[in-house]
């Protein structure tokens, strides 16, 4: 019965007064990807519990690759032809990155408002309690799935800002450091949630799934930084 209402609740969109203007049936907070820079930002900055950090995270994950990408696709021209086609299946890769730091920033904000709900439910006998309680624990499994998607991509696009690193085009090598320091970012804002998470599952193998993917996420921290200042010595060289 708790799965179920995980399922109901996850599902459903979060309506607000105003703009943005959104679903056209019942006017309800559109995609991410759907809406304007300024929509998302003033959602951000509202009173309401989504989106959050974790949807903060996938986009912070997004705009990383997308340098990525963009210092890739810039790689061109006489200069570059012998690592022309490298760079392009750079580009390719951080660009399907960039796809799923966009998905999980979408899935967090779905899934933290199921968990949000669930906290919402009755508790008024044991039954309820127990109903509660559990729908709880399923909410909060769930809504670290998005979280671990946002560490992968991170991981994945260092190590494409890492092989365009020595081949990028000069004029923006700046911008791999950027890419370095979003992901950065990224993983630190998703470890920081998942910390969170971490604490409050009961289910123990559920749990050090978490811790290991919250111990890469540590490990690879370090690794965008590495990255970060190799880029700058290279600018400055």
């Amino acid at each position: 019965m708790a799965r179920t209402w995980l399922l109901r609740a996850s599902t459903s969109c979060r309506t607000v007064q105003g703009p943005p203007a959104t679903c056209p049936e019942r006017g309800e907070i559109p995609l991410i990807s759907n809406e304007t820079v300024i929509s998302y930002l003033q959602r951000l900055a509202s009173g309401a519990p989504t989106p959050g950090g974790g949807a903060a995270a996938g986009l912070h994950a997004a705009q990383a690759a997308a340098l990525v990408s963009m210092v890739a696709e810039f790689t061109s021209g006489p200069r570059y032809e012998a690592v022309r086609e490298q760079a392009q299946q750079i580009a390719r890769q951080a660009k399907e990155m960039m796809r799923q730091g966009l998905s999980a920033a979408e899935e967090d904000e779905r899934l933290f408002g199921a968990l949000g709900a669930a906290y919402k439910l009755p508790k008024d006998n044991a039954e309820q309690k127990s109903l509660r309680s559990a729908a709880i624990q399923d909410a909060t499994i769930a809504a670290a799935a998005p979280l671990a998607t946002t560490v992968e991509a991170s991981i994945e696009v260092i190590k494409l800002a890492q092989r365009l690193l020595p081949i990028g085009n000069r004029s923006v090598i700046s911008d791999v450091a950027a890419a370095a320091e979003a992901a950065r970012a990224a993983l630190a804002t998703a470890l920081a949630t998942l910390e969170m998470n971490i604490g409050a599952i009961n289910n123990i193998a559920q749990r050090d799934r978490l811790v290991q993917v919250a111990n890469q996420a540590s490990e690879a921290i370090a690794r965008a930084e590495e990255l970060s200042a190799s880029a700058r010595t290279a600018v400055a060289a």
